[in-house]
């Protein structure tokens, strides 16, 4: 007998309705989209496509800025409406490569943290990544099923009741 058509357990009522209730309601959403840095061209447009649709449908997005799935969310905002973007590094912009830091110029809303600088790169991440969890509504997350630190990252939002997709490219 299939399970889903079994209630689910009492204390995830809470959550469902919570779930229900952001998927159906019209009002603009605060999404954060992180994802991995290797990626090809063809899904980096994608990833492109989806944020600046996102953009236009009113939410507002957050990511960080590493290379790959995340430079291709901060093109696509950027490319529609550069205020709808915050960007939340995980360490201070000038740990971050040239090309990142280049993207940074257009970005209105961006935090660092150079508090973080002394932790190793991973570290910083799922702290930067934790944070933006928090500012967040709904993370989409765009993984192999290898992304160690984006899984946690997708776990850590769902323990928040947050509104989680993750897609994966493998």
């Amino acid at each position: 007998m299939p399970r889903s058509l079994d209630a689910p357990p009492v204390d995830r009522v809470d959550t469902l309705a919570h779930e229900l209730a952001l998927l159906n309601s019209q009002g603009k959403r605060s999404i954060a989209m992180l994802g991995s840095r290797h990626v090809a061209m063809t899904t980096s447009h994608l990833v492109e496509l989806l944020a600046s649709a996102l953009v236009r449908e009113g939410h507002s997005l957050l990511t960080s800025g590493a290379m790959g799935t995340n430079a291709a969310v901060i093109r696509g905002v950027l490319a529609v409406k550069p205020s709808a973007l915050t960007v939340v590094l995980p360490q201070s912009l000038s740990r971050q490569s040239k090309e990142s830091r280049q993207q940074m110029e257009h970005v209105l809303h961006l935090i660092e943290k150079p508090e973080h600088d002394h932790l190793p790169l991973q570290e910083a991440s799922l702290l930067c990544n934790k944070e933006i969890i928090e500012r967040c509504d709904q993370l989409i997350c765009m993984v192999f099923h290898d992304s160690h630190t984006l899984l946690e990252t997708a776990q850590m939002a769902e323990d928040q009741c947050r509104l989680v997709s993750v897609l994966y490219f493998d």
